[in-house]
C-alpha cells in the first residue's frame, strides 16, 4: 500500500467536485480514482473536456451544465459530504463574477450544513498578502480575475457553513501531461527555452513560490481524509518555499547548459523602456507586480508538510515533469 494510501484510511464520502476538466481538476480526479474509494460527482459544462477515461469507473457521475444553472442540482447538493470548488472563469464581466463570486458562493449555501464535512474551495494566492492578509489592492484593480476571487474570499464568512470551508490559495501552479491539459504557466516553459539565452544575462528584483498540480492533488486529498480541526488554521497557501527570481533564472540555465557570465539589473526605468520599446499593454494589476515584486507567503504547504512525498521540490523538477530534456551534461 503506498504512502499516501496509507494516510487515507477513512469511510467512502460523496464528494461533489467542480473544475474537474481544468489542469488541476485532472489531477485532483485522477489521484481520488487511484487513492480512494469516494463517489465523486462531476459537474462539467463541456463533459468532452475531460481527458481520463472513466468510462470503467462506475463510481463516478458526470452532472452536464453550468454552475450559473446550480439550482437545477439543489437536491443532490443537500446529500454531498464534501465539496471541492476549483471551477473558475478567466473571462471578462459581468459572466467572471457571476462564475467566481455568485454561483460559487450559491453551490455553497445549497450544501446541508449539518452534513456537509467540509469544502475544499479553491482562490489564488495573488490575493494575499506576505503576512497572508488579504490584499487590499487585490479588491480594486481592473483585473477582473483577482478582484472576483477577492470578492468571493470577503463574503464566504458570510454563510452558514463558513467554519467547515477550506481555503486553499495555490501559488504559481505547474501541470499538464498528455491526458491532462497544460497550466497557463506550464505552457510557457518551452518559450523560456527559446528565450533563455537572452533571459540569463540579466538580474530582476523578485520573489515567488510554485507548485505543481500532482502536489495540489495529492493535499487536496490528504485533507479529505484529515479536515482541519476547529484550532487549525483552515487558510492554505499551497506552494514550495520562496525563490528568488534570479534564483530560478540561474536554475534553468543549469539545467538547460547554459552559463551566466554575467547579468544587468533590470531597473525600473529599463524595464520601462523595453515597456515602451515592445509596445506592451499593461493593466494597473500589471504597474502592481512590477512594484510589489515580491509574492511570498508565511507557512507555504507541500505534501512533504503533511508527511508524505513531494512529486515537484525544485526548479529541475517542473522542467522534467513537463518533458524538458536535461542538457546539464553538455556544459563546458
Amino acid at each position: 500500500m503506498s504512502q499516501l494510501a496509507q494516510s487515507l484510511q477513512s469511510s467512502p464520502q460523496r464528494i461533489f467536485i467542480t473544475g474537474a476538466s481544468g489542469c488541476i481538476g485532472h489531477y485532483v480526479l485522477e489521484n481520488l480514482l487511484e487513492h480512494s474509494h469516494h463517489e465523486l460527482f462531476l459537474l462539467l459544462r463541456h463533459p468532452d473536456k475531460l481527458q481520463l477515461d472513466i468510462s470503467q469507473q462506475p463510481r463516478v457521475h458526470i452532472l452536464q451544465g453550468d454552475i450559473r444553472e446550480i439550482d437545477q442540482f439543489a437536491n443532490l447538493l443537500g446529500t454531498i459530504d464534501t465539496a471541492i470548488l476549483i471551477a473558475t472563469s478567466w473571462g471578462g464581466a459581468p459572466a467572471i463574477y457571476d462564475i467566481n463570486v455568485t454561483a460559487n458562493l450559491k453551490l455553497m449555501e445549497l450544501l446541508d450544513p449539518d452534513r456537509i464535512k467540509q469544502v475544499l474551495y479553491f482562490s489564488t494566492a495573488s490575493i494575499l498578502d506576505r503576512q497572508n492578509q488579504p490584499l487590499k489592492e487585490a479588491g480594486n484593480v481592473s483585473f477582473d480575475y483577482i478582484r472576483s476571487k477577492y470578492q468571493c474570499h470577503q463574503k464566504l464568512k458570510d454563510l452558514a457553513i463558513y467554519p467547515k470551508i477550506t481555503t486553499l490559495f495555490p501559488t504559481l501552479v505547474f501541470g499538464g501531461d498528455t491526458n491532462k491539459p497544460y497550466s497557463h504557466i506550464s505552457s510557457g516553459l518551452t518559450e523560456v527555452t527559446k528565450w533563455i539565452d537572452l533571459i540569463r544575462f540579466f538580474s530582476a528584483e523578485g520573489t515567488l513560490h510554485f507548485i505543481h498540480a500532482q502536489d495540489v492533488a495529492t493535499m487536496v486529498t490528504y485533507l479529505i481524509a484529515h479536515p482541519p480541526t476547529q484550532d487549525d488554521c483552515r487558510e492554505l497557501v499551497l506552494g514550495n518555499s520562496a525563490l528568488a527570481v534570479d534564483e530560478a533564472v540561474t536554475a534553468v540555465s543549469h539545467y538547460l547548459g547554459r552559463s551566466i557570465y554575467f547579468r544587468i539589473p533590470l531597473s525600473q526605468r529599463l524595464i520601462d523602456f523595453f515597456i515602451k520599446l515592445f509596445k506592451v499593454r499593461l493593466e494597473d494589476w500589471d504597474h502592481f507586480c512590477l512594484k510589489y515584486r515580491h509574492f511570498t507567503y508565511q507557512n507555504p504547504l507541500t505534501p512533504s508538510s503533511l508527511g508524505l512525498d513531494n512529486y515537484c521540490t525544485t526548479v529541475a523538477d517542473l522542467f522534467q515533469a513537463t518533458g524538458i530534456e536535461s542538457k546539464q551534461r553538455k556544459t563546458r
